[in-house]
């Protein structure tokens, strides 16, 4: 593709995080600053795909442009999948981390360390109101530690413990992290199918 593609955020981190992504695609890729005028959608779905095509919908429908969006979260096994799409609020007010963060905590405290397993879980949607649409998903698994650890990342990363490693991925290097996130896998993903690679 070639063009203008825009990320369904006014968050410049996750427009520079897509942005190295997608190097080498001949598309200039811009966030929601540039359209000041377009609405936050609600993320009303049940699933993570769901709720990353309402938003690239939503945004393609008002920009006239193509546009990417993604949804993620937190499923955790001993919550039945929980919070998953409700991470960012699971405490009751929207991106209070810290607050979701202890909740969680708090939920599985009496859970030994061998049912703590969980999910950081990523879908991201691609939709061209001239042509089609798509979603991928990026996955990583992990276990809950019992107490906050590093001072990187944001969300649950304090206390999630990718398999194969002995730290959180906030105490990972934010290279290291995106290597292997969730996040990381499903860009990578949507890159290589706007490359035409699969």
């Amino acid at each position: 593709m070639t063009g203008r593609l825009v990320l369904a955020t006014r968050n410049a981190h996750k427009v520079a995080e897509l942005q190295r992504i997608l190097a080498g695609l001949d598309i200039e890729l811009v966030g929601l600053d540039e359209y000041p005028d377009v609405p936050d959608v609600a993320e009303t779905e049940s699933t993570f795909a769901g709720n990353a095509l309402l938003k690239a919908r939503a945004v393609a429908q008002a920009t006239g442009l193509p546009a990417v969006a993604d949804d993620s979260g937190l499923c955790v096994d001993a919550l039945n999948g929980m919070p998953g799409v409700l991470s960012a609020r699971w405490s009751g007010a929207h991106g209070d981390d810290a607050a979701n963060l202890q909740l969680v905590l708090a939920q599985v405290r009496d859970v030994p360390s061998a049912r703590r397993g969980a999910q950081f879980v990523c879908a991201a949607a691609y939709v061209d109101p001239a042509e089609s649409e798509f979603v991928v998903e990026g996955a990583l698994e992990g276990t809950l530690a019992e107490a906050p650890r590093g001072s990187h990342g944001f969300g649950y990363d304090p206390i999630f413990v990718p398999d194969g490693y002995a730290v959180t991925t906030a105490e990972l290097r934010p290279e290291e992290k995106d290597a292997i996130s969730h996040r990381g896998h499903a860009f990578r993903a949507l890159a290589q199918v706007l490359r035409g690679d699969s």
